[in-house]
């Protein structure tokens, strides 16, 4: 959805929902209307749920390219196992930095303690492209505990920088292509600035409720700021709002199914490479992996 030229927001892009058994998840990038912001390529929030006592969310080993995956968490737990032997545990307020490069194969599980209880799972996952020049680089991850990251807390809010820098405070998380990422929350009556201090940026609420300069925000929904455009943003009954940008991408990006690139034979090559079992295993997840679909549901639409 397009705004009119004195909306601070240049477009409005509404989610894509998915039920996925026991939860659901809201996309937002990539979309009809657009592709990125800044390096992101792909927003997902999943839930907030409650699993079934003995349940869990079993996502099986699949591969990626030329990206990085970051996830993070509200509530709940998961864990990563990744072809590199990696094994890390994400909790709220961390970040799991993934970067496939070359390429690289992931599972994504609750983990076992949380099962019998019924687990809780609400976060935010998303894909950055990788920038010109470094799509193939090696493959690489990362785990930055919740009390690395910086938290700015004034006038009724709270940040965590969770990549980038924001509010004069740098994120530890690599980026490796300019990037804003933060995790806003607010409390009743709480607000905090948005400067212009990045070509693309875009706002996102969780949960609650938040404005900004007066303007109501829908939950689940992403704004895309008009480069340049400085505001606040506010919640009267209090709200979690995610700030996501960067620099602008010269080069478009492809996207299909788990795999994103400049080139689009660069995909074609992945999807043969998966489906001829061409790509490495998961050290202590080899007996699944998930079969190369014949209509993905993440595409892109240049």
């Amino acid at each position: 959805m397009s705004a009119t030229p004195d909306d601070p927001f240049l477009q409005t892009i509404l989610p894509t929902t998915h039920d996925l058994g026991g939860f659901k998840v809201h996309r937002t990038l990539p979309s009809r209307p657009r592709t990125m912001v800044g390096p992101f390529v792909f927003f997902d929030q999943m839930g907030p749920a409650h699993l079934p006592p003995g349940g869990g969310i079993d996502v099986r080993p699949h591969p990626h390219i030329n990206l990085s995956t970051v996830t993070y968490l509200f509530d709940g737990a998961i864990d990563h196992r990744d072809s590199l032997g990696t094994f890390a545990t994400i909790r709220p307020g961390a970040v799991n930095l993934m970067t496939a490069g070359t390429g690289i194969v992931h599972s994504e599980r609750s983990p076992a303690g949380e099962r019998p209880g019924g687990p809780a799972l609400s976060g935010i996952q998303t894909w950055l492209a990788l920038p010109d020049g470094r799509e193939e680089i090696d493959p690489a991850f990362e785990h930055v505990p919740a009390e690395a990251m910086p938290v700015i807390a004034a006038g009724g809010a709270t940040a965590r920088v969770v990549m980038g820098t924001l509010w004069g405070e740098t994120s530890p998380v690599t980026a490796h292509a300019p990037t804003i990422y933060a995790d806003i929350a607010l409390a009743p009556g709480g607000a905090i600035p948005i400067d212009a201090e990045a070509d693309e940026r875009a706002l996102y609420v969780a949960t609650g409720e938040a404005s900004v300069d007066g303007l109501r925000l829908e939950p689940a929904t992403l704004y895309v700021l008009r480069p340049g455009t400085r505001a606040t943003l506010r919640s009267t009954t209090g709200g979690r709002v995610m700030l996501a940008g960067g620099g602008a991408f010269a080069t478009p990006r492809h996207v299909w199914w788990n795999f994103v690139s400049s080139s689009r034979g660069r995909i074609d090559q992945a999807k043969a490479d998966w489906k001829a079992g061409r790509f490495p295993i998961v050290p202590g997840d080899e007996g699944e992996s998930i079969p190369l679909p014949e209509v993905p549901l993440t595409v892109s639409y240049p």
